[in-house]
C-alpha cells in the first residue's frame, strides 16, 4: 500500500460533503490500505477519506490505545443514536499544531458497512465516540475547529 498526502485546513476538498461508497471492490480496498499506512505513519486516532483528498464516506477510527490494536473501516457510516455528553481536546491530522476544546455525546451507536458491504452496527463510548463523531464531520465538510472553544497552538 501507499502513504498518500494528508489535505490541509484550507484546502476546499475538506469542506465538501463526501459521497456514498457504492463499489466494494478492488479500488476501494486499495483506498482502505492506503488510508491505514497514512493513519499508522501520521500516529493519529482516525482518518477519514476526505483528508486525502478522496470524498467518499469512509473513515477509519483505532479499535484501542494505538494503530497496532486493529482499526475500524466504516463505509457509508451513519450515527443513529447519541446520549450523554463529554467535553475534551481535539486534534486533527489536518490541522497540524492546533488544539481545541469540543462537546461531544458520551456514547453512540454507528450503522456502517465494512469493506465487503456487509452491514454492521457498533455501540461505542468515550474517547471511541469522540473518534466516531470527530471522522463523521469530516463526511459532512465540518472540521473540529468550526465547534472547538480555546483553539490555541499545540504546547512544545
Amino acid at each position: 500500500m501507499a502513504i498518500r498526502q494528508i489535505v490541509k485546513l484550507g484546502d476546499e476538498v475538506l469542506r465538501k460533503k463526501s459521497f456514498a461508497v457504492t463499489d466494494f471492490g478492488e479500488r476501494t480496498h486499495e483506498l482502505l490500505g492506503d488510508m491505514y499506512d497514512t493513519l499508522k505513519k501520521a500516529n493519529g486516532a482516525g482518518l477519514a477519506a476526505v483528508q486525502v483528498g478522496v470524498l467518499r464516506r469512509i473513515f477509519l477510527v483505532i479499535k484501542g490505545e494505538s494503530i497496532e490494536d486493529g482499526v475500524y473501516e466504516m463505509l457509508n457510516p451513519e450515527i443513529i443514536k447519541e446520549s450523554g455528553e463529554q467535553y475534551g481536546t481535539e486534534g486533527c491530522l489536518s490541522v497540524p499544531g492546533k488544539w481545541g476544546e469540543v462537546k461531544r455525546p458520551y456514547k453512540v451507536t454507528v450503522k456502517y458497512q465494512d469493506r465487503y458491504g456487509k452491514p454492521k452496527t457498533l455501540k461505542a463510548e468515550g474517547f471511541l465516540a469522540k473518534a466516531i463523531c470527530h471522522e463523521y464531520d469530516h463526511l459532512n465538510g465540518v472540521v473540529y475547529v468550526d465547534k472547538a472553544d480555546n483553539l490555541r497552538a499545540e504546547e512544545k
